[in-house]
């Protein structure tokens, strides 16, 4: 459900007082949104191990290198058990008797791989990631942040994996490395900043429309409200529509300038918050990221918990998922029934990647006989079982002379428990 907004002109002031209406809100679950996040489970985490194999003279790696990475590709599972799942992307081998197991891609991976970095050596799109990369440093008043949280949004913002050296080498101009005191740990750490303030890209995704693109047309200050989209069932209380009218009217200030003079709990200031996270979104190929990303760089840009009350106060803009074992914050107008309305040229190669990485499933799934492989596993499984009880009765019966009437087999039956439907909506405090 869609709803845009008529903006009246307003006095001419920003309004530093806090006219937040403090209730409840039904806040209803996106399945089609939920959907997106559900259809990526795993594929980061195949991309990295992708980029740490083609990172080897040889293309391969010992199963041993790669089990040390679990704990920071975040696996649920062990790393031959990730391989052996998703084996029409990684093929295991043994390089000789005397070496240990080595893992590599599969043919067909190897070739998407190889049309992967074909477009990410196109100049087109390489002009696009430095322009992206660039935006995203200008987010940050000292247009520099710590190279952690650049990693952090490396897979997002569609950056090679070797970046530094594969990509910004390229661009001396645009950005340097420094080493300074991080602010937060108050230890020494490496910055990526960009080298100087670029004008022509402090222009935000919502200033350009209202623009019409020509940037001669951006005007400061001007009354612009973001769209909004909420899934069916979803209702706003009167209270709470008449408040999100009135902030939308509010002056749009540039997610590219200073604002943090306003009163941080006034509703100007958090307009301006709610553009940042709308225009940090919208730099981001997939127009998402993990919630923990947005709350670190939060910290770095010095908005506190503003980010996390922004996400809460409007969830007509963002949308936050709790599919794949974390929180992901996805921007809800970048998205049309769980499809995205642009998209970027890395997102279909990504969608190839699925594709492949969902082979492995559908050939597990495949039925031998007419019965799936997890259920010859539990046919096997109940015939071994039954096979030594028909043997335990058939002792007991000649132990005892029992007859075979009062041994009879009690047959178990597989039975599918779900558990209780939820209702699909939480409940959360504004």
């Amino acid at each position: 459900m869609m709803m845009s907004l008529y903006i009246p002109k307003l006095p001419h002031q920003l309004n530093q007082a806090r006219t937040f209406i403090a209730c409840r809100i039904k806040w209803v679950c996106d399945p089609y949104l939920d959907t997106v996040v559900s259809k990526e489970k795993n594929l980061k985490q195949v991309i990295s191990f992708k980029n740490q194999l083609i990172s080897s003279p040889s293309k391969s790696l010992p199963l041993s290198t790669l089990s040390l990475l679990k704990p920071y590709f975040n696996l649920s599972t062990t790393a031959l058990n990730f391989f052996h799942k998703y084996y029409t992307v990684f093929s295991q081998f043994q390089p000789s008797p005397s070496l240990p197991f080595h893992i590599k891609l599969t043919p067909q991976a190897f070739s998407l791989h190889k049309e992967e970095q074909l477009i990410l050596k196109s100049q087109p799109l390489r002009d696009d990631t430095i322009k992206r990369l660039a935006k995203f440093l200008m987010l940050s008043g000292a247009k520099r942040l710590p190279l952690h949280i650049v990693d952090r949004f490396k897979y997002d913002l569609g950056l090679p994996h070797d970046y530094i050296t594969a990509l910004l080498s390229d661009y001396p101009e645009y950005f340097n490395v420094c080493e300074d005191k991080d602010c937060l740990t108050n230890n020494d750490s490496f910055f990526l900043e960009l080298v100087s303030w670029k004008d022509e890209l402090a222009v935000s995704e919502m200033e350009k429309r209202v623009s019409l693109e020509d940037l001669r047309n951006v005007k400061r200050g001007e009354r612009i409200g973001f769209p909004l989209n909420f899934p069916d069932g979803f209702d706003l209380k009167k209270k709470v529509r008449d408040w999100v009218f009135e902030w939308q009217g509010l002056p749009y200030i540039s997610p590219y300038e200073n604002a943090f003079h306003l009163n941080p709990n006034g509703d100007q200031a958090e307009k301006w918050t709610v553009t940042v996270l709308h225009e940090l979104l919208w730099l981001l190929v997939s127009k998402k990221t993990e919630k923990e990303n947005v709350l670190r760089l939060g910290d770095y840009l010095g908005f506190g918990n503003r980010f996390t009350k922004a996400l809460v106060h409007h969830p007509g803009i963002f949308y936050v998922s709790n599919k794949i074992r974390t929180q992901t914050v996805v921007l809800r107008e970048a998205y049309r029934k769980g499809f995205l309305v642009h998209k970027h040229p890395l997102m279909g190669m990504r969608f190839r990647y699925i594709r492949l990485m969902s082979k492995a499933k559908k050939k597990r799934r495949k039925s031998v006989g007419g019965v799936s492989h997890s259920q010859l596993q539990r046919q096997v499984s109940s015939t071994k079982k039954g096979i030594e009880r028909n043997a335990k009765y058939k002792s007991r019966e000649e132990e005892n002379g029992s007859s075979e009437s009062e041994f009879e087999d009690v047959g178990s039956s597989d039975s599918n428990l779900e558990g209780a439907n939820n209702d699909g909506t939480r409940k959360m405090k504004m």
